[in-house]
């Protein structure tokens, strides 16, 4: 399986809403333990380390 990289969101602007609301209130530290809670169950789902392997090294050349 290779990692989409183009747009595949459905309702992108809800998702994100939904993101930030999800943060509101929280404190930084609580942010960044949020952000990785999600992080995990989101690698959780896909599961495949290929995939998981691949969106680490995209995700590290993007930033």
């Amino acid at each position: 399986m290779s990692l989409t990289l183009q747009p595949n969101f459905q309702d992108a602007d809800g998702f994100y809403a939904a993101l930030l609301a999800t943060h509101k209130g929280l404190s930084e530290a609580e942010s960044a333990a949020l952000n990785a809670r999600l992080i995990l169950i989101l690698a959780n789902h896909v599961g495949e380390k290929a995939t998981l392997d691949e969106a680490l090294k995209a995700a590290r050349a993007t930033g």
